[in-house]
């Protein structure tokens, strides 16, 4: 794999990239997060996820958390909750930030689809 190095302006070879886990998807669902934020107010909010996978999902959130944060997200359809670790803070813009959690278990069901081979996926609601 080749990796551009904009200080350079040249591409790079990538020795190692660990391989994911599982298939991630586009996949726009709200979920409610609750957590706490970086200054250690408690917080609840509606908000939207941008990529998901059976063993987490990049989330678009209005409050600004830490990594390695715990959030607790719940599927509005199902109620079903599930505890998470945030592993990833993207640059805060307008609409949030992104937000990459790390389910503490593999969920694959939790965003109501089902990772099926390579990035493909079907609704399972």
């Amino acid at each position: 794999m080749r990796k551009w190095q904009p200080e350079y302006g040249v591409m790079n070879e990538v020795i190692s990239e660990t391989p994911r886990r599982s298939a991630r998807a586009f996949h726009k669902i709200r979920v409610q997060a609750q957590g706490r934020t970086h200054d250690r107010k408690k917080f609840r909010e509606t908000c939207e996820t941008v990529v998901v996978s059976a063993h987490g999902g990049l989330l678009l959130l209005k409050h600004e958390v830490d990594n390695g944060e715990m959030l607790v997200l719940t599927n509005p359809l199902t109620q079903e909750e599930q505890e998470c670790r945030v592993v990833y803070l993207g640059e805060p813009v307008e609409k949030g930030q992104r937000v990459g959690i790390e389910f503490l278990t593999p969920a694959p069901r939790f965003w109501g689809v089902e990772f099926q081979d390579g990035n493909s996926l079907s609704n399972v609601n």
